[in-house]
């Protein structure tokens, strides 16, 4: 298991290609569920210096539930189809938001945030929550974040 991560620096894609070996060096071996979603999150904040970086895992039908997360704090819960969240979680699809203000229905636990990406998150099949990531910045995520944080989350598939 890695102890220290090593911050790269270069485009956001060598980031990420960076980082991607790094988490799977700390997941390898270790099964506990809050231990890996913890240190996938403190990497992506330590890497991108992300504003807030965090999991929402099902906690009922209809509700998500605040898990690990790194930044300030945050909305606990968030109902099915409300905000960016609660969107991609109904649609099981990836949502990126540009301008968070223009987003019908967001929720806005930080009025510091900006942009937004929130992907599903699954195991075996079922999704089980989403990997919800802010920016203080507008537009800062894209196809490349996409691409790169859903090969993340595979690896919490296990």
């Amino acid at each position: 298991m890695a102890e220290d991560l090593e911050i790269s620096k270069g485009s956001k894609e060598e980031q990420y290609q960076n980082l991607l070996p790094q988490i799977e060096g700390l997941l390898t071996g270790e099964n506990n569920q809050i231990a890996n979603l913890a240190n996938v999150t403190a990497a992506l904040k330590e890497q991108f210096n992300f504003f807030w970086v965090g999991f929402y895992l099902v906690d009922t039908e209809n509700e998500l539930v605040l898990a690990p997360f790194q930044g300030p704090i945050a909305c606990t819960r968030i109902r099915k189809g409300r905000g960016v969240c609660g969107g991609a979680w109904q649609q099981e699809k990836t949502l990126i938001v540009p301008d968070v203000e223009k987003f019908p229905g967001h929720i806005a636990c930080s009025s510091l945030s900006k942009s937004e990406i929130v992907l599903p998150l699954y195991k075996q099949g079922k999704i089980i929550g989403v990997l919800d990531v802010d920016s203080d910045q507008l537009n800062s995520f894209d196809e490349i974040d996409e691409k790169y944080l859903t090969q993340i989350l595979k690896l919490l598939d296990n």
